[in-house]
């Protein structure tokens, strides 16, 4: 069993991949610097300290005697890295720079990177799959992929085991569903429990597939430790679920018995208007199956988030450009 640590361990993915690795035995460790994540989410087990992975000394320190690292933090703030690009960036890829280079220092064997579907931007073709060139158009984007250039580099020049994982819209229990600016799920399910009505951008038919947080944990684990999987990237998550925003409300909504009426607000800037994946190397490599359903996914956030009770949505994050372009959602906190 190996010393594993887990940037992100309080968020959504990283608390859910901790759970993971304590199951099967592994000493856990981790670290956040709670701007997405709940304290409650750290399992029992993991050994967690309040630090942002910026900090590099406060880094090496805690990564000495570590074997995998597993990178897991970041501001996932894709819409709001338009409006708040240097937030979004520091966070994003100058957190990744931080924490891979004390990895580097400290000698761990591996390095494991969650990206971005956001790295892809818009295709001429569709699913996305690994092999195609990224063209991210959004800071969020450009950060996640400039990472994994970064991460590429310097684990080669240095003799360091790298894996990216790239989720996609991951949905389930531990989620924020607090935070106006990101999360479309969980921003819904909390807003129709408050009888409210949901905000919707453009015209809500923007395609999207939504990854059961259980089923990517799994195959984020295999690339931990599995031999074959060093230097690679992959898609993790459904490609056989596409929906479009509204048809997503719409399921939200006949769950709840909620009479839907959504509110709809101008496009946000470089929205990428179709993302999907294909998951057919995580399929043949990592054995990716999908095992949840999308609506069984909605339902387990539904019974969560009504017993940890409803919230009102904090906007813990500043916009940097305030502008005619600048959603009103945000600017008038509307959420």
């Amino acid at each position: 069993m190996a010393k594993v640590f887990i940037s992100g361990i309080a968020g959504f993915l990283g608390s859910h991949l901790a759970d993971r690795l304590l199951a099967s035995g592994h000493e856990v460790f981790g670290c956040d610097n709670m701007l997405g994540g709940y304290s409650d989410n750290v399992p029992n087990g993991a050994q967690f300290h309040n630090v942002d992975t910026q900090n590099f000394e406060a880094m090496k320190e805690l990564l000495r005697g570590m074997e995998v690292v597993y990178h897991c933090a970041a501001a996932p703030h894709e819409g709001l890295s338009v409006f708040s690009p240097k937030l979004i960036n520091d966070h994003t890829y100058n957190s990744t720079v931080a924490i891979l280079t004390a990895a580097i220092v400290d000698n761990v064997k591996r390095f494991v990177f969650t990206s971005s579907m956001a790295r892809y931007g818009t295709q001429k073709t569709m699913p996305f799959t690994e092999e195609q060139i990224p063209c991210p158009q959004d800071p969020y984007g450009i950060a996640k992929y400039a990472s994994e250039l970064q991460i590429k580099t310097l684990c080669n020049a240095h003799g360091v085991e790298y894996a990216i994982a790239i989720p996609h819209n991951i949905i389930g229990t531990r989620q924020k569903y607090d935070d106006p600016f990101r999360n479309v799920v969980a921003i819904m399910i909390n807003m129709m429990l408050q009888g409210r009505q949901p905000i919707i951008y453009g015209d809500g038919e923007q395609q999207r597939c939504f990854s059961f947080v259980e089923d990517v944990v799994h195959p984020m684990e295999k690339l931990g430790f599995q031999d074959n999987v060093a230097g690679h990237l992959f898609n993790v998550g459904p490609d056989e679920e596409t929906i479009t925003i509204n048809e997503l409300a719409r399921r939200i909504a006949k769950q709840l018995n909620f009479h839907l009426n959504p509110v709809y607000l101008p496009d946000r800037p470089l929205e990428v208007r179709i993302a999907t994946c294909s998951a057919d190397k995580a399929r043949n490599m990592l054995g990716y199956k999908t095992t949840r359903s999308l609506n069984e996914g909605i339902a387990d956030m539904i019974a969560w988030i009504e017993k940890r009770g409803v919230k009102k949505f904090e906007y813990h994050l500043p916009l940097e450009i305030i502008s005619e372009k600048t959603p009103k959602s945000w600017k008038e906190k509307m959420f």
